[in-house]
């Protein structure tokens, strides 16, 4: 409920008298309900001929502001979902969506301006900072892989169980689905006029390339492999190093930042072959859209069948980049302290029922 109080010269010339006005100030006073009280205290003091007190004002709309923000928090909390899987595939969700926004929202702008409002390397920011604030959006509910190839190689390396993989596969894909139809929604008359109306796959007004990869025309099936082997193996590199605490320790927030560097510069250096998808859920969910919005079954055929190697070949580059990672740098890391104690207990209780030489055991417990 909202109250208004109308001060004007119209209520000084109708002031009643004296005593009533003090009858109505003794009532106003005396209401027993806090947000009643205030009210009537600044209408009374209009009615004594006199201006509301500043207090009163501000503690009435303090209080019907606590009363608003306190209702909404009540129907916020209604809305919470108590599934920690269900809250992660959504966190999931919302960040890879955030990431195909900016980044086929970049290359939609380019395309349809015909370079005239950006370039290559407007593309290359797009998708940087779009995984960057990816990133950032979900991180902290479910660890911001943003990517089916990474989630596949946390659950080889243990850090993820196997049961979440598909789930959190399926809305990784679902959240670029709905972000190319929010690109292919906003950007439609624009495609549309670059196009002449048609939507094409190939030729030289071709839009599909605004949502999903497809290759050069130099590029050979195989040698696309390659490059997106190469590609997703050097990402996981990066990021498996970023996140490795026994490496070298990075601000938190920083951590974010430097992942979109790391597309940046496989962006820079890596997209000229097939546009660098290092993504299965990247590529397919957008490429699912065009199938549906118009574009048709071109965009499966296109390439020479291209359409499986950025959902294959990211998944073998990331597991490479994993295996190398893990064999030549974070396997050969000194034992930490956590580490040490447990083996020594491992140790001792190896020796259970045997006499022990010297009175000492073998190992010595981290200082």
């Amino acid at each position: 409920m909202s109250y208004k109080v109308n001060y004007s010269p119209l209520l000084r010339a109708h002031t009643p008298p004296a005593r009533q006005c003090h009858k109505v100030c003794d009532v106003a006073h005396g209401s027993s309900m806090k947000g009643q009280t205030l009210l009537s205290q600044a209408d009374g003091a209009v009615l004594c001929g006199s201006d509301p007190p500043d207090d009163s004002v501000k503690a009435l709309k303090a209080h019907l502001w606590s009363e608003e923000t306190s209702e909404m928090e009540r129907l916020l909390g209604k809305c919470r979902i108590r599934s920690q899987l269900v809250r992660e595939c959504m966190a999931e969700c919302l960040g890879v969506y955030i990431l195909i926004l900016f980044g086929c929202g970049s290359v939609a702008q380019v395309t349809t301006s015909q370079d005239k409002k950006g370039q290559y390397l407007s593309i290359n920011l797009g998708f940087a900072l779009g995984v960057m604030f990816g990133v950032f959006v979900s991180r902290g509910v479910s660890g911001a892989h943003l990517n089916p190839a990474v989630s596949l190689s946390l659950c080889f390396l243990g850090r993820h169980p196997w049961m979440k993989l598909p789930f959190y596969i399926f809305f990784q894909v679902f959240g670029a689905f709905l972000a190319a139809c929010t690109v292919g929604l906003q950007y439609y008359d624009a495609i549309l006029a670059y196009s002449g109306g048609k939507l094409t796959v190939t030729g030289p007004t071709a839009t599909a390339g605004i949502f999903s990869t497809y290759p050069a025309d130099y590029l050979s099936v195989w040698g696309g492999v390659m490059d997106q082997v190469i590609g997703t193996a050097a990402l996981l590199l990066c990021v498996l190093a970023l996140g490795d605490q026994r490496n070298g320790s990075l601000p938190d927030g920083l951590q974010p930042v430097l992942v979109g560097a790391a597309v940046l510069v496989i962006g820079v250096s890596m997209g000229s072959n097939s546009g660098y998808a290092l993504n299965p859920a990247r590529d397919f969910g957008p490429r699912f859209f065009t199938y549906i919005a118009g574009w048709g079954g071109d965009v499966f055929i296109a390439g020479g069948g291209w359409w499986w190697v950025p959902i294959v070949a990211p998944c073998v580059g990331a597991l490479l980049g994993t295996l190398i990672y893990q064999l030549m740098i974070e396997v050969h890391h000194p034992p930490s302290p956590s580490e040490l104690q447990t083996s020594c207990q491992e140790a001792n209780e190896g020796k259970t029922g045997l006499e022990m030489e010297g009175g000492e055991p073998d190992c010595v417990k981290p200082t």
